[in-house]
């Protein structure tokens, strides 16, 4: 099996992206072959200072490396050290209808808080489409409101067949050159609130960073919003951002005593932060001790991401013949 995911450098990776996205993948790098692809070609669409980019880049591969994923398993490689992708991506343009790109979420939601709707927003979906395509992927995982983005990529994929493969069968999906990948539902992937109780969020600016200094993400914690209840009184753990982050990092039984702490009264909302902040540390402690040491060796990191890219391209590169094959280009 194999699995396919990527993440924009668009910003500190934080514990939403952790428990969202990238526990998983950690999980799932034993389950099958793993890529997971950092998309800083995707991230041009809102990042336009290089400098920014290249750190961006280097540091969400220092994140995956530091949090578990492991090169001899996974690939993890660059976007934009696959020149293949980007040929792909046109390719697919040619046959995918305007209307699909029109429906897509992530088009319309973006348009609608101001962001500016040129090109590569509007086109996003073509090239997530030829990023899944062109390594032969059977499964994506996704979060359930992630969904669409397989799906537009399995439509993207049924025209092209349809066009260019008189045998294709849609119905099975068998006979074409671009196999139609799957979601992989993430039905455990939690979603995370910010520190102001909407889902934590870069653009939000409510983010609680992984591998920040210590004493600013302690800050970030006591920052958690609540509401003004007295500290004599009970309290409700189910309407707490603060109880919603203690879920994530407590076990059953220590969910359940401090349960009974916030119903009993008597505790202040200062000391569940203070626990919650202790959690923190004690499940990504030698995650970060293993950011500082790798931050150390930036070689190492490129290393990683260079040979990751060589074993990706060999991939891509098979999709891409039989593409050019099947529309003439070569």
């Amino acid at each position: 099996m194999r699995i396919l995911s990527g993440v924009q450098p668009s910003g500190k990776l934080h514990i939403g992206n952790y428990f969202g996205a990238i526990a998983q993948f950690v999980e799932l790098q034993h389950k099958g072959e793993g890529l997971y692809f950092i998309a800083d070609l995707h991230a041009l669409t809102t990042i336009r200072d290089a400098a920014k980019l290249r750190e961006l880049v280097h540091d969400v591969a220092l994140n995956y490396l530091a949090l578990g994923l492991d090169p001899a398993k996974a690939i993890l490689f660059r976007q934009s050290d696959i020149p293949e992708v980007t040929e792909l991506a046109w390719v697919l343009s040619t046959v995918t209808p305007m209307g699909l790109l029109e429906r897509a979420h992530s088009y319309k939601d973006k348009t609608a808080k101001g962001i500016s709707a040129d090109h590569g927003l509007f086109a996003y979906p073509v090239l997530m489409a030829a990023d899944i395509l062109i390594y032969h992927s059977d499964v994506v995982p996704v979060g359930k409101d992630q969904k669409q983005h397989v799906e537009i990529t399995r439509d993207i994929a049924v025209k092209f067949n349809q066009t260019y493969c008189p045998g294709f069968d849609p119905a099975t999906g068998e006979g074409g050159v671009l196999k139609l990948p799957k979601p992989m539902i993430l039905d455990d992937a939690a979603v995370v609130p910010g520190t102001d109780g909407q889902k934590m969020s870069k653009s939000y600016g409510n983010t609680i960073d992984l591998f920040g200094p210590e004493k600013e993400i302690r800050k970030r914690i006591m920052s958690v919003k609540t509401d003004s209840t007295a500290l004599e009184a009970p309290k409700n753990p189910d309407t707490c951002n603060v109880f919603a982050l203690l879920k994530l990092f407590a076990s059953p039984q220590e969910l359940k005593e401090i349960r009974a702490q916030y119903e009993r009264g008597g505790t202040g909302y200062g000391d569940f932060k203070k626990r919650l902040a202790d959690y923190f540390f004690a499940r990504f402690g030698e995650a970060r001790k293993r950011y500082d040491s790798l931050a150390q060796d930036p070689s190492y990191v490129e290393k990683v991401l260079s040979e990751g890219a060589t074993r990706a391209r060999e991939i891509a590169i098979r999709l891409t013949d039989q593409v050019r094959n099947a529309t003439g280009l070569r």
